[in-house]
């Protein structure tokens, strides 16, 4: 099934859209070639405004005034090319009545009627000086300013008389601004006189009121801080037009003017001018000038600075960026116009059928700020000149296209006999017969569904064959109403639509609703659940429980819809309880959900958990505490035991190397000929180290001596006796310095059995079979110590 909105659907009818739809770009059946323009009329002058139009003829072209239609009479009338003529304008005439307003041109052929732009005439008129110049005393050097202001239509244009000679403009010190002001900068004696300003437009010409201005003393080298004496004013204005931003500054050092913008873009220098000392002027200007604009007037050399800011806004009338295109459609489809227009402010869109304001109906929608026009289901009636009016402060324009309406002689006429009936909840089935007439084209039947509550753009269709006279239409809403009809259609467009079936689908029952259930205490659970979304009115909820032993349920308890909760009290903790829930609404009871709860359970909770002693807890809390810092304590002693068992059993490690060292020490003869056997462990002449090895060695061994005391003889240990130093040259000297302990090895597993005469016997007698066994402690593997 379609979805709401969808295209007709691809296939048998796939291309009937295709088949009559053409863009013919603007229309050139009625078109404006030049309309008519605002204008400013001269009173008791001609005036004409202008309108020209293409198209087919006949065309004919008439005139509004406001509104409202202009006849023809000595005064007005209308020209061959069409363009309407005033021969004397007047503002106001004796009867009351004006020439002043706004105009428009309509033009209307057998294709429709077009309406052209408003044209705003208003007459030429200029008012007495509301401001006059000012009499001025300023110091040599200073800077004097002058203004004067005249409304006036046209913008009267200001010029300058000193001592009734107009002011040369060529002077670079004199700065004439286009709203009246005159600024004279530096100052000097001959610049003293009287000034006047003239306003002239076509209406008229006037004359200000005279200022004198008088030049005072010498230049003062006084200090004076920076001021703004004018700063810009809030302009707005129209795109192409041109901006200046007064801005003069006093100040002795005379101060430097400078512009920026507040939002910190560049001000650029395309169209920038400086006027004078500090004005700025924008020519052509854009919407990307407008802004806010800060005048700072700086004391040379320092950060000392005033600053006076304005705000230009740049409006631009309404122009199209997309304009309606002129569409060809067969009768029954549906009809797209997009306008789209841009301007400053964003423009305003009205749409026009034949000259009359557009009012949006059953099957016109207006769409996206107006700037879509849709037209679900288009007639002959459709046919005719839509315009797209884009109209905001800075002006308005206008376009138009022109819709088609395709209609074939020998169409089949609109299907008969439709039957709606509803099947289920979510089914309708629509049956129709054959159209009366010219059947034989027919290529197929399209049927048109939508609530009867949406929107006709929300309408879908369902393609059908031509051999198939029903259909069954599914996926719909329960208890909904929807509207049906179909059309035939053949290879040259599409029949009238037959007539409408409104008719609703069935009632639904609600959803199993969540059900949940919650053991309060040993006699009462909580059953809690979660509404269908699909329960509707005066519609609730039926809660039933019963002992699973038992044949019949307690129940129903009637619930509202808006309870999600019940309690179920005095029941029997010994046995399990089955408890069901269901939704009903008019349509019937709901299916049912089903929990089974056990109160046995929380009974034996309650007896292995005994209601809380605090005067235990507290006392078993103390003990807690207690137990964890005596756990604690030993923890920290076993840590130390452990570390000092590593370092005792390090000790007895070297001193276990010490005892192996005697055992494979040489035979206790004299050191002299000790040192004349040139015999040491491993092979090795300790002559052949040199005496720096010797050296370092010894310090290492007499090191390790100095924290490891040799152990006492065994005569010593059996007399307690621990001597502090063992001499030289005595008998059980310990060979340490001799064989450093990186120098020996252990045998363990590896020994033969002749190997251990190299141990001493029981008394500490010498060694035997020394030289023989030595090498086999070299090339022996090993565990080394």
């Amino acid at each position: 099934m379609a979805s709401p909105g969808s295209p007709l659907p691809a296939g048998v009818f796939g291309f009937l859209l295709l088949a009559f739809a053409g863009d013919f770009g603007h229309s050139t059946e009625l078109a404006f070639a030049v309309e008519p323009s605002d204008d400013i009329a001269v009173q008791e002058r001609p005036l004409v405004l202008y309108c020209q139009v293409e198209g087919i003829p006949p065309i004919t072209i008439t005139w509004r005034k406001n509104g409202a239609m202009v006849m023809d009479n000595e005064n007005t009338f209308v020209l061959a090319n069409g363009s309407l003529y005033v021969s004397r304008f007047q503002k106001v005439r004796g009867d009351g009545s004006s020439d002043e307003g706004e105009y428009d041109c309509m033009a209307q052929n057998r294709f429709g009627l077009v309406v052209s732009r408003k044209a705003k005439i208003q007459a030429a008129t200029m008012s007495d000086f509301h401001v006059h110049p000012q009499n001025a005393v300023v110091e040599e050097g200073g800077v004097a300013r002058f203004q004067c202001q005249i409304h006036g239509l046209p913008e009267p244009l200001i010029l300058w008389q000193k001592n009734q000679v107009p002011i040369n403009t060529d002077n670079d010190r004199y700065t004439l601004l286009p709203k009246g002001v005159l600024q004279i900068t530096g100052l000097r004696a001959e610049d003293s006189g009287i000034f006047h300003c003239v306003a002239t437009n076509i209406a008229n010409v006037k004359f200000s009121r005279e200022a004198r201005l008088t030049v005072s003393g010498s230049h003062s080298t006084v200090y004076k801080d920076p001021m703004i004496l004018v700063g810009p004013e809030n302009l707005t204005l129209t795109v192409h037009q041109t901006a200046i931003l007064e801005c003069i500054a006093t100040g002795n050092p005379r101060p430097i003017v400078s512009w920026s913008r507040l939002d910190g873009r560049p001000i650029g220098v395309e169209g920038i001018q400086v006027l004078g000392t500090g004005n700025l002027m924008i020519s052509d200007l854009t919407v990307q000038h407008s802004g806010i604009y800060v005048c700072a007037a700086n004391k040379p050399g320092t950060r000392v600075r005033r600053t006076a800011q304005g705000r230009l806004v740049v409006q631009a009338p309404a122009e199209f960026v997309q304009h309606p295109q002129s569409i060809s459609r067969p009768v029954g489809t549906t009809a797209i116009f997009t306008c789209l227009a841009q301007g400053e402010p964003p423009p305003q869109i009205t749409w026009l059928k034949n000259g009359q304001i557009l009012e949006p109906t059953g099957h016109i929608k207006l769409k996206n700020n107006n700037s879509t026009l849709t037209i679900y289901g288009i007639s002959q009636e459709d046919e005719a000149i839509y315009q797209c009016i884009a109209e905001n402060s800075a002006g308005s324009t206008q376009a138009s296209a022109r819709l088609t309406v395709l209609w074939a002689d020998g169409l089949p006429g609109p299907p008969q006999n439709v039957k709606a009936e509803t099947v289920s909840a979510t089914t309708v089935q629509v049956s129709w017969s054959e159209p009366l007439q010219n059947t034989k084209e027919i290529i197929g039947y399209v049927l048109h569904i939508r609530k009867a509550a949406d929107p006709v753009e929300m309408e879908y269709q369902e393609a059908v064959s031509k051999s198939t006279f029903q259909q069954l239409v599914t996926d719909l809403e329960p208890s909904t109403s929807y509207s049906f009809y179909i059309k035939a259609y053949t290879s040259r467009g599409a029949s009238k639509a037959s007539e409408v079936m409104v008719v609703s689908t069935l009632g639904e029952v609600p959803a199993m609703p969540s059900l949940f259930i919650k053991v309060l205490n040993s006699t009462t659970i909580q059953a809690v659940w979660e509404p269908s979304v699909k329960l509707g009115q005066q519609e609730g909820f039926k809660l039933y429980y019963r002992k699973v032993h038992l044949a019949h349920f307690t129940g129903p308890m009637l619930l509202p819809s808006n309870v999600t909760s019940y309690n179920i009290t005095h029941l029997d903790p010994s046995v399990v309880y089955e408890v069901k829930l269901l939704a009903y609404n008019q349509h019937g009871d709901g299916n049912s959900t089903v929990r089974f709860v056990s109160l046995r359970e929380t009974v034996e909770k309650t007896v292995l958990n005994p209601p809380c002693d605090c005067m235990k807890d507290e006392q078993s809390n103390k003990t807690s505490t207690t137990g964890i810092i005596i756990g604690i304590h030993i923890g920290v002693t076993c840590i130390i035991f452990c570390v000092l068992f590593l370092m005792f059993g390090y000790r007895g490690r070297l001193l276990m190397c010490k005892n192996v060292q005697e055992q494979l020490s040489t035979p206790q003869i004299p050191r002299s000929q000790r040192n004349a056997t040139g015999l040491v462990l491993n092979g090795a002449a300790r002559r052949d180290r040199d005496d720096l090895d010797m050296n370092g060695k010894q310090l290492e061994m007499n090191e390790l001596e100095r924290l490891f005391l040799a152990l006492p003889s065994q005569d010593q240990q059996d007399k307690g006796i621990m001597p502090d130093h063992v001499p030289p040259d005595s008998h059980d000297e310990t060979q340490i310095s001799t064989l450093p302990l990186d120098e020996f090895s252990i045998i363990e597993e590896q020994l033969d059995p002749q190997a251990k005469s190299l141990a001493p016997d029981d008394q500490g007698g010498p060694l035997h079979n020394f030289s023989q066994e030595v090498p086999a402690l070299k090339h022996s593997p090993t565990n080394e110590g």
